[in-house]
Formats: C-alpha cells, sequence, structure tokens
C-alpha cells in the first residue's frame, strides 16, 4: 500500500523533482583549447554541466576546470575511478583546478561499436551562490571503448565564498577539445 501512495502522491503534484533550465550550449564546429560559461545567473540553487566530447590528441587526459577563472591554489580533488578489472583513488590539495573526468582518445564515434573512446560527464555544481560556504563540484562520467572504459566519480572544493559566474573548462597538455564535443549548462531551481 505504501508504494500506491507514493504513485498517487506523485500523479497530483505532491512530489516533484528538480526543474532544470537550459542556460547555455556549446557545439564545437573546430578543434577547441577552451570552452567557457560567463555572466551565470544568479537564480538557481545549483547548477549542471552535460557533458558529451572527446579530445583531439589521442591520448588520454583530464578535464580541468576553473570557477571564475580562479588559477589559485584553492581547489582540492578527490576521486575513485574503475574499469571492471582494477580501480583506483586519489585526492590532492592546493591544486589550481577542479580535476574531473573525462578521459577520451581521439574521436566522435565512441558510442557506435567501434574502439574509441568518447567521453559522457555529469557535473553538479551545489549552492553556487551561497556566500556563507565554499562551493562543492560533484562529478560522474566515463567512456566505452567497445571492451574497455573507465567510470569514474569525483567531488572537489573550491576553497573560496564567492559566487560563481564563470566555468572555464581545459585539458592539459595543449590538448583540444575535439570538433563535435558538446558542452550545456542548466540551471536547478530550488
Amino acid at each position: 500500500m505504501p508504494i500506491l501512495g507514493i504513485i498517487a502522491s506523485a500523479i497530483s503534484g505532491n512530489l516533484s523533482g528538480p526543474s532544470y533550465d537550459s542556460i547555455a550550449t556549446t557545439t564545437l564546429g573546430s578543434n577547441t583549447a577552451t570552452i567557457t560559461f560567463s555572466s551565470i545567473p544568479a537564480t538557481y540553487k545549483h547548477l549542471q554541466v552535460r557533458i558529451w566530447g572527446y579530445n583531439s590528441s589521442g591520448s588520454d587526459r583530464t578535464l580541468y576546470l576553473q570557477l571564475n577563472s580562479d588559477a589559485g591554489s584553492n581547489y582540492r580533488n578527490h576521486y575513485l575511478a574503475g574499469t571492471g578489472a582494477a580501480i583506483s583513488a586519489g585526492a590532492d590539495s592546493a591544486a589550481t583546478t577542479g580535476i574531473l573526468p573525462f578521459n577520451s582518445a581521439a574521436s566522435t564515434t565512441g558510442f557506435n561499436g567501434d574502439s574509441t573512446k568518447a567521453s559522457v560527464v555529469i557535473m553538479d555544481i551545489l549552492d553556487y551562490t551561497n556566500s556563507n560556504k565554499y562551493t562543492t563540484v560533484r562529478t560522474l562520467g566515463g567512456w566505452d571503448g567497445n571492451g574497455s572504459g573507465q567510470i569514474y566519480f569525483s567531488s572537489g572544493l573550491w576553497m573560496n565564498t564567492a559566487a560563481v559566474t564563470n566555468l572555464y573548462f581545459q585539458l592539459p597538455y595543449s590538448t583540444l577539445f575535439g570538433t563535435g564535443t558538446k558542452m550545456a549548462l542548466y540551471g536547478i531551481k530550488g
């Protein structure tokens, strides 16, 4: 009987999930060094970034994030990763960027059954306008290489109480985001 009550409440509108508004979307028409979302409105509870993409180098890379273009040693990062055969974990402190899962080799067709590795990432930036605490970022991502692959969970902390108005993404070692990479920013109502 409790299940029926839950279903009835959901149908009548008494249970509702978060509401997402699209703020900005980009699809790269050429290889690009950085992706930035700026002038982010302060009208939401949280932010979410959704990424499908790859890099142009053919080598695995990690995605770097800076909030409000802060390049100081103000980021703390933790991650867990698994391949089905092995696991790893790590952390760093006093980093100059947030570190996100984006291990992805050069290809746009990673989900078409071939041996390439396009990444998918969902990142939440929690309480991004709350000036009473540091900003927390959590990310789930991974890639599939038709017999190989990885899944990641990471969390990070930006040691700053400023409202987030700018997201800056970059890959290391002068690697470029590949043509066709898609990145979308959503506002989550609270």
